[in-house]
């Protein structure tokens, strides 16, 4: 197990001593993105329920005429979804969830957007295998920053 956490986060980190990242909160929790794969932040648009799909994509959006997958990723951690208010955004992303296929574009519910960081690597480590209310097979890595961690989602996992 600790292999394949090792292997995730070089993934993420790519070689990077320091990524910028976008953060964002779900949940009470700060997570981050690469900023490089966020397209958009957009205030929410109509979603269109999708009968049969997971039920953390469980709807589409339109984004520029496309139509992409929206997720609620507290689904996926097997938590309670957050209550939509005034500060939720979606995060429109492109994601490789395959090595020879064409990047797609996802887009993903938050409770709040708030900033691009630097983070570095140095920060990091792999997410403890117990104590954790977010499921470690979906998570890269934890970065420490001040007194606080920021949780770095691995999207391959969760969406693959």
């Amino acid at each position: 197990m600790m292999e394949a956490q090792r292997k995730t986060e070089s993934t993420f980190w790519d070689r990077a001593s320091e990524l910028e990242v976008l953060t964002y909160d779900i949940a009470g929790e700060t997570l981050a993105i690469e900023a490089i794969r966020v397209r958009e932040i957009l205030d929410l648009v109509p979603e269109t329920p999708v009968p049969g799909a997971r039920p953390y994509v469980a709807s589409v959006i339109n984004f520029r005429g496309r139509v992409i997958p929206l997720a609620d990723i507290t689904l996926a951690f097997g938590m309670e979804p957050s209550k939509t208010t005034n500060d939720t955004r979606i995060i429109v992303m492109e994601l490789d969830l395959e090595l020879d296929s064409a990047p797609v574009l996802i887009g993903i519910r938050t409770d709040k957007v708030y900033e691009v960081t630097t983070l570095t690597r140095t920060a990091s480590e792999p997410p403890p295998s117990v104590g954790m209310r977010w499921r470690p097979d979906f998570i890269d890595c934890l970065v420490k920053r001040g007194s606080d961690f920021i949780i770095v989602p691995n999207m391959r996992a969760i969406f693959k």
